[in-house]
């Protein structure tokens, strides 16, 4: 269930959607985050941090990836998320 609640509300203000392994290439590549601004921005600031962190777990990706991942999306916009520290 995790996937498609996240899926929706990262997708739901785009025109262009990302599948799963979209949002978990972004999380996991600082660069590509970059280029997918909004969804990346909705997955930090709009879904809860425990959905965020199960979904995370579901795509084998650690806290701690996470946490850096989100921490280097605020530097990159300025914007403060609860995942980053």
């Amino acid at each position: 269930m995790a996937p498609a609640l996240v899926l929706s509300t990262v997708n739901a203000p785009y025109r262009e959607e990302l599948d799963a392994q979209g949002l978990v290439d972004c999380l996991l590549d600082h660069s590509r985050a970059r280029t997918k601004p909004g969804h990346v921005s909705s997955f930090f600031g709009e879904v809860k941090p425990a959905l965020q962190i199960e979904f995370a777990r579901q795509f084998n990706i650690t806290k701690a990836e996470l946490v850096a991942a989100a921490e280097a999306f605020a530097t990159y916009t300025g914007e403060s998320y609860p995942l980053a520290a």
